[in-house]
């Protein structure tokens, strides 16, 4: 598909040409207005560039030295203080996309020797990690023996490292990202790790030992890719639950199954149902995060904000990284210019992150042919910091809802006993899925003890039952509490969030609210709660989503003491029927 592979190198061109001149001199990197550098950015910097030279073979763009500024990132990078693994890792794989070896690699040969005896000590230098750094040890390993700094190639060790703590963590193969909390961080940096590798893999210079792991990391894409035609919207929108979605929920997406068909782990006869499915990923990414007016990358503005931690600078060299990727490996798989596209159907299915004694872990999804409605519900770890982001209720955004990057209880209600605040999230047991009354899909699932925010389990308090049915584009939720002693309850409240998709980057066959919006009923309530006034946010710039912008929020809320005695259910069971509508361009 030449048109989409020299579609994506002249956006690519165009994001470059934009952030081009936020390098400085020292190879730092000048942050957007309101933002503040991450310690990272310039080995993100060099990588973009190695990835445009790989795709182009070009060295010079807008009258920049891209070998130079290659070569200032990668120095700047080096003598950042204190030490940022990452950075170095995006750095090295940045300097090897320029030759694999230093004798014939021009941004080497710009290094002085200071430079290049610290690179030389730093990427001798690593932790041990149990999350998504460990993905970062391995390309400075791949660098490390590729330029010929270290006769002995760390490569292969450190992948059966990181593949036994995936199997350590998750019973079926899915990456967690450890953090401090429950345990079971399934998010998106599974897929990134993945991706990492195997960009890194592609660069290393034993071709033959990138061939032996090539069906190990295969094991693991797989079972992300497989997972690819019941998480993608009907417009493209790609993983949308936990940290650092938004564009990034696009771009990892797309390059993992343009990975998996370059590296044949996509059948034949399924080839076309991921055509499409790349091609509804790309053009929710291209219309939704791109200023097609002036050429570069919008992830935060007055509408809608990115992850935290993510700068604007950061997300357009990436992209530009990744539409270089996606331009040769769209050559590579030869993907054709249209393709036939299945009918949707009804569907739901949980797909299962870990299953063990202690908890079990997935995301429910569930799509409705007829309403358009689309919904990933997680059931996971949030990483010990609590934000709305993975908490499990049906995220849909322009339907269902949430703040980024801020805790509220969105469609799931919070008790408070004391200091405790309980959520029925992170983690549950007996997790059951199956087909109910007139075609309704269910996902149920208890907690045997509560769980705090903190991620702790309040031993000996109580324990909660949960079920959601959906039915056509009618969500139903059921939470049933028991105690196991008398108990004081100060507090209960549940929110719903109104947003709406952003004002200029959507797209048309974007679904949102209607006027009537939610149509929330609560069937039972034993908790006797009330609604109270709704909460107009839109001026607040905490209540922003990857997407775009919130309106209201409304409190479902029981601010006087309950006293819960054992023996005795408490219910509460609410439906939505959301009216949904498509976004008017």
């Amino acid at each position: 598909m030449n048109s989409f592979s020299e579609q994506c190198l002249d956006m690519a061109r165009s994001l470059l040409g934009h952030n081009l001149d936020s390098i400085n001199p020292d190879g730092t990197i000048t942050p957007m207005p309101g933002e503040n550098p991450r310690p990272d950015e310039p080995g993100h910097v060099a990588f973009a560039l190695g990835e445009y030279y790989r795709a182009t073979g070009e060295t010079t763009l807008k009258g920049y030295d891209l070998i130079d500024l290659t070569a200032r990132c990668v120095t700047a990078q080096a003598f950042t203080e204190p030490p940022a693994e990452n950075g170095l890792a995006y750095a090295a794989l940045g300097l090897l996309s320029f030759g694999p070896s230093k004798e014939r690699n021009a941004v080497w040969e710009r290094l002085v020797e200071e430079t290049r005896e610290r690179l030389d000590k730093l990427m001798l230098t690593r932790s041990d990690y149990d999350n998504y750094w460990q993905a970062f040890n391995i390309a400075k390993a791949v660098c490390r023996y590729s330029f010929g700094l270290s006769k002995k190639d760390e490569t292969s060790r450190l992948i059966e490292r990181l593949v036994e703590r995936i199997e350590q963590t998750s019973s079926y193969g899915f990456f967690d990202d450890a953090e401090k909390g429950f345990g079971g961080h399934f998010n998106l940096y599974g897929v990134m790790t993945l991706v990492f590798v195997r960009s890194a893999l592609s660069l290393h210079a034993n071709a033959a030992l990138r061939e032996r792991k090539l069906p190990t990391l295969r094991t693991y894409a797989e079972k992300y890719i497989k997972m690819m035609p019941d998480l993608v919207r009907g417009d493209g929108l790609g993983w949308a639950n936990g940290r650092a979605a938004g564009a990034y929920g696009q771009m990892h997406c797309i390059t993992i199954i343009l990975q998996g068909m370059r590296d044949g782990w996509i059948p034949d006869e399924q080839k076309n149902k991921y055509y499409d499915i790349l091609r509804r990923l790309f053009y929710f990414f291209f219309q939704t995060y791109l200023d097609q007016e002036h050429g570069y990358l919008v992830v935060r503005d007055d509408e809608r904000t990115a992850y935290a931690s993510h700068t604007t600078r950061m997300a357009n060299f990436d992209a530009a990284r990744y539409l270089c990727q996606w331009s040769r490996l769209a050559k590579t798989v030869h993907m054709p210019d249209a393709v036939k596209v299945d009918p949707v159907r009804t569907s739901g299915r949980f797909v299962i992150y870990d299953k063990s004694n202690r908890k079990e872990q997935g995301v429910f999804l569930y799509r409705d042919a007829e309403s358009g409605l689309h919904v990933q519900l997680p059931l996971v770890s949030s990483g010990g910091v609590s934000t709305a982001d993975s908490l499990p209720f049906p995220h849909s955004p322009g339907v269902f809802d949430w703040p980024n990057n801020v805790y509220l209880p969105v469609m799931v209600p919070e008790l408070t006993f004391g200091e405790n605040v309980c959520l029925p999230a992170f983690y549950g047991q007996k997790c059951v899925t199956g087909l109910g009354l007139k075609n309704s899909f269910y996902f149920r699932y208890e907690q045997p003890e509560l769980i705090n925010t903190k991620e702790e389990l309040v031993r000996g308090l109580g324990n909660v039952k949960v079920q959601w049915t959906f039915t056509g584009a009618k969500v139903s939720a059921e939470f049933a509490y028991t105690v196991k002693s008398q108990v004081q309850l100060d507090k209960f409240r549940l929110a719903i969030v109104i947003g709406a998709p952003h004002s200029r980057y959507r797209l048309g066959s974007s679904p949102t609210l209607g006027p009537a919006g939610h149509r929330c009923t609560v069937l039972k309530d034993d908790f006797h709660a009330n609604w109270l006034e709704t909460e107009v946010v839109s001026a607040d710039p905490a209540y922003r989503t990857n997407y775009g912008k919130l309106h209201y929020v409304q409190m479902f809320v029981r601010d006087h003491p309950l006293i819960m005695r054992p023996g005795q259910v408490y219910r509460l069971a609410v439906s939505f029927e959301p009216d949904i509508a498509m976004v008017e361009n």
